[in-house]
């Protein structure tokens, strides 16, 4: 399952960063819950900011919700 149709595009359980509607695909959480997760977790470290884009660190992400009970 890959997000674009480009033969060459990483696939996203490689990649190290997702976009938002990425993440929201990958992990089945819609992106305003997505957004309102990355502002009340800012010093939980999977937040990557560039400019005004924000990233979401995947495994980083994926270790916060293990050990997250409600979202």
């Amino acid at each position: 399952c890959l997000i674009t149709r480009n033969r060459n595009a990483v696939p996203v359980w490689k990649k190290y960063c997702l976009t938002i509607p990425e993440a929201a695909m990958y992990f089945g959480i819609g992106e305003k819950k997505l957004r309102s997760l990355m502002d009340w977790n800012l010093d939980d470290g999977f937040v990557l900011q560039n400019g005004s884009k924000r990233l979401i660190k995947r495994v980083i992400f994926e270790d916060f919700l293990d050990n997250t009970d409600s979202i």
